[in-house]
């Protein structure tokens, strides 16, 4: 197993997709950083050799990419802006019902349940 950023890479996944499990990478993202480093999309994460495993590391730590504890701390902090504002998307996630215009009168059971234990009203 390959550990990048705090995640385990399962070794029987292709390396694109084991690129995934990281938070803030989807598979465009992972694409694009195998294209930039050269390496194949098709080899297994066991296939990979410790260069290729350092350049991963390398460009992964960079500023480039707002991965895992920045990336949930910026949209914490984008959340907790709206909330402060008083604006009406901050309401709704501080009530815990949909923000973007979804339908509440029958399709968001979940979220209203959910809105009803977990969220702290003012």
């Amino acid at each position: 197993m390959v550990r990048i950023l705090g995640n385990n890479l399962s070794n029987k996944k292709k390396i694109y997709i084991a690129l995934t499990c990281i938070y803030g990478i989807g598979i465009p993202t992972s694409k694009k950083i195998l294209k930039q480093l050269e390496i194949s999309e098709d080899i297994k994460v066991a296939d990979l050799n410790e260069s290729n495993i350092s350049a991963l590391r390398d460009i992964l730590e960079t500023e480039e990419f707002k991965l895992e504890g920045d990336l949930k701390r910026l949209i914490s902090l984008n959340i907790k802006r709206l909330i402060d504002i008083n604006s009406f998307r901050g309401r709704r996630h501080l009530k815990g019902l949909p923000v973007r215009g979804q339908r509440t009168r029958t399709n968001n059971r979940t979220s209203r349940r959910q809105g009803l234990f977990t969220r702290k009203t003012k």
